[in-house]
């Protein structure tokens, strides 16, 4: 058989990036509920097509373009795309039902390992037990992936998100657990803070709730209070050694921006506790060091710790901008206002801009310290000390 000119095929990954515009384009100038039924309509017909011919380029062709020239039709597509990808359907005893895959995050940090891998039959269980008694409305179906994911090992790319969300689904029927193979997985990168996600599909008849804060008494304040209080304790022996708190559950796209947002605060507060427990040093005295770092343009805030009167960086974090975030965002007084609830009171904000430079050796980023100067983080030796309860 003859193979298909190149050609062809990126004229045809053109059209498709076109029309995707197009629709998106229009979806975004809607003006009615009923003509935004008639865009999310055909833009999902178009994306189920690139989800079953796992051409996710046409996609990223499209959200690329439109990144550039329409921001607001870029959210559109971005959430059609995004609720293609969590959103699936069955058929079962004559009704259709929609299943909708879900993540659970914990943020945690630790001097130690923090954990990831199957949660056992035990563990699965008793999650299970807690989502549909906190998080979920009456009569759902939920199937649970086995597994806790570290965020190198979730899936890459719209089309392994929907697929793995289509496994989960085919379980639904028979409220299933999802068995993943932690060899198919990467290994996890060691950080002193980070994410873990519990993964999930819930599944419940068209049209009908499927969280408890849809419930006509729910409450989704509740269920959050209820889920941290309850997920903290059936998780803690998971994370033994570990500092952890539960983000409330939603779906997966929601959960990992929220996750991504919340982790930044998180990630300061674990390097202060993380710098007093293995040096035994007050809050008072470390100093921080913020510097906003531009590529083509301001990418990310960079804090450098030092303790006070040294110049020598001995930790440091990174405070990525997330979308929507610019030059305009007021990240500065976001950043002093979490350095200054973990009790730094000597803070140091560099106004001008600095290169987003890494270490030529081992690539990792360097920090600012007092002087200004980005440098590669240089942590003392523990001072010995009674052993401490991480909180």
């Amino acid at each position: 058989m003859l193979k298909r000119p190149r050609s062809t095929r990126r004229s045809r990954h053109t059209a498709e990036a076109d029309e995707l515009i197009r629709l998106a384009n229009g979806l975004a100038a809607s003006s009615n509920m009923t003509e935004d039924r008639f865009w999310q309509n055909a833009l999902e017909q178009l994306i189920s097509e690139v989800f079953v011919s796992n051409e996710e380029e046409v996609l990223n062709t499209a959200l690329d373009i439109l990144a550039k020239s329409d921001n607001r039709a870029w959210n559109e597509l971005a959430d059609v795309v995004e609720s293609c990808c969590e959103t699936r359907s069955f058929m079962l005893e004559g009704k259709e039902w929609q299943a909708l895959m879900i993540a659970a995050p914990l943020l945690s940090w630790s001097r130690y390992t923090i954990p990831s891998g199957p949660l056992g039959k035990d563990m699965t269980q008793l999650v299970r037990t807690h989502l549909s008694a906190h998080i979920l409305a009456s009569g759902v179906k939920l199937v649970l992936a086995d597994y806790l994911f570290s965020p190198d090992q979730l899936p890459q790319g719209y089309c392994n998100t929907m697929q793995l969300a289509e496994a989960l689904t085919e379980l639904a029927p028979s409220n299933g657990t999802l068995a993943i193979d932690p060899s198919k997985l990467p290994e996890t990168k060691p950080f002193l803070s980070d994410t873990r996600y519990v993964l999930a599909v819930v599944a419940a008849p068209k049209g009908t709730a499927m969280f408890r804060w849809q419930e006509e008494d729910g409450n989704r304040s509740d269920a959050e209070t209820q889920w941290r209080k309850q997920g903290s304790s059936i998780l803690q022996p998971l994370f033994a050694g570990c500092a952890f708190e539960p983000l409330l559950p939603l779906t997966y796209f929601a959960a990992w921006r929220e996750a991504d947002q919340a982790s930044r605060a998180y990630a300061i507060r674990a390097t202060v506790a993380f710098l007093q427990l293995t040096l035994n040093v007050e809050p008072r005295q470390i100093t921080a060091a913020i510097a906003p770092c531009h590529g083509r343009r301001l990418e990310e805030y960079r804090i450098g710790f030092m303790l006070r009167d040294s110049t020598e960086v001995i930790h440091g974090v990174v405070w990525p901008l997330l979308d929507g975030e610019d030059e305009e965002t007021d990240c500065f007084d976001q950043i002093e206002t979490v350095l200054r609830d973990c009790g730094i009171t000597e803070i140091v904000a560099h106004e001008h801009e600095f290169p987003l430079d890494t270490c030529d050796d081992c690539g990792a980023p360097l920090y600012p310290n007092a002087d200004g100067e980005m440098l590669h983080t240089e942590t003392p030796e523990e001072t010995p000390e009674q052993p401490r309860q991480l909180h």
